[in-house]
């Protein structure tokens, strides 16, 4: 009996796969619901979808199915929200030339690392502005399976990182350096008109003999331009001198911890959190690095877990924590390594839930249609073989995902 209710199950997704669109009608039927990081779970939920929005949702046994619906079992999976990436790179050599790419291609690339992974929002915070966008509207049109991307485009640095500047030569990638503040207001604008949706900044940029820091004045003033187009800005630090410009400034997201420094201070923690300056920690980063680098097996654990401590500071102080794994720089694409170390760092499932969730919907101004599973909402899920309240790591088994109300992953 079982093998067959297997059975079925995978033929049902199959057909799922190859004819949902956004106008068809599902019901996802008996799936455990986290329908926020706060609410208690509906332990045997139904949710009905249609024309890419959540229509109805509670109890599987007071749900009424639409008659024509899709009728999914989700008997053993858990059903959240649909996950944001807040720092990635479209910058793969996948991804690179999307003018010259197969649709196949890029939908190939993108589930590798994102949809995969249940991503149904990106964040890029550092590519190539026109070919980030010419890859959302591929995705938009629906020629194209992919996650909702939203990106910085180039970013603001005075100069080059060295571990950048050789990927770029080699895939003959121009990413031009900023001289003053007046360039600065240009480039700003210009990037702005053409599509991005906020604005990056180094305020350490990484070479040869230590970081550069970028002038307090420089920064303050590319902040201020953003600012005033309504777009938040995240700053590239690296060590507490880059900290000092990015919230002097007043710069809205943190990308990185920083573990070559010392321990992040609970004044420092409660001072960005006074600020309202948010972070991504990207722990797995530095395995990343280190492993890249040949670092010694103890001085990546090291790394590890300074990065991990000074996240356990920021998050005690309550500030505002978003999930991002700096994929598209990195190949890490497996997500359960920053699972993992999010827990070691005292976050508990319902903050790392929040930091895939409502925090970046929150913070990106999405709130009223993603982050939730909720009546209206779009339809944007993640179903998860296994329940992360009891296994951390169950946030990276990924069975399913669906994107305004199209399936844009399955594993079966």
């Amino acid at each position: 009996m079982q093998f067959w209710r297997k059975l079925i199950t995978v033929l049902s997704w199959t057909v799922l796969c190859c004819s949902l669109g956004f106008g068809s009608e599902l019901s996802l039927v008996h799936a455990k619901i986290y329908t926020s990081p706060t609410a208690p779970a509906i332990e045997d939920g139904t949710i009905v979808i249609h024309a890419g929005r959540i229509v109805r949702l509670g109890p599987s046994a007071k749900i009424e199915i639409p008659r024509h619906s899709t009728v999914i079992d989700c008997k053993g999976l858990v059903a959240t929200a649909g996950f944001w990436n807040s720092h990635v790179h479209i910058l793969t050599p996948g991804l690179l030339h999307a003018e010259k790419t197969s649709a196949a291609q890029i939908t190939s690339q993108l589930e590798l690392m994102f949809t995969r992974w249940g991503f149904t929002t990106v964040f890029d915070i550092a590519s190539v502005e026109r070919n980030t966008i010419l890859i959302r509207h591929r995705i938009e049109t629906g020629e194209v399976k992919g996650p909702r991307i939203l990106t910085v485009g180039e970013p603001f640095w005075i100069k080059t990182p060295i571990y950048v500047k050789a990927f770029l030569e080699a895939n003959h990638i121009a990413m031009p350096e900023v001289e003053s503040t007046e360039q600065a207001a240009t480039r700003v604008q210009q990037q702005i008109q053409e599509g991005a949706d906020g604005i990056k900044i180094f305020a350490n940029s990484v070479e040869d003999r230590g970081s550069l820091t970028m002038s307090q004045n420089l920064a303050d003033a590319i902040v201020r331009d953003a600012h005033r187009a309504g777009k938040p800005v995240f700053a590239h630090v690296a060590n507490d001198q880059g900290i000092e410009v990015a919230l002097n400034s007043g710069v809205d997201i943190l990308a990185h911890t920083t573990p070559e420094d010392g321990l992040w201070s609970t004044a420092l923690a409660e001072r960005m959190k006074r600020q309202h300056v948010a972070l991504t920690p990207t722990l797995t980063l530095w395995d990343f690095e280190g492993t890249r680098g040949n670092w010694p097996a103890s001085q990546i654990q090291e790394a590890m877990t300074r990065a991990s401590e000074q996240l356990r500071v920021f998050s005690k102080a309550g500030g505002q924590v978003l999930f991002g794994t700096d994929v598209g720089y990195t190949d890490h694409w497996d997500t359960s390594e920053e699972f993992t170390w999010m827990s070691r760092a005292g976050m508990s499932f319902q903050q790392i839930l929040a930091s895939l969730t409502t925090n970046p919907a929150t913070r990106f101004g999405y709130s009223k249609r993603s982050g939730t599973v909720a009546i209206g909402m779009d339809a944007d899920l993640v179903l998860l073989d296994g329940d992360p309240a009891n296994d951390i790591t169950a946030f990276s088994r990924v069975h399913s995902v669906i994107r305004s109300g199209q399936l844009i992953y399955s594993a079966h």
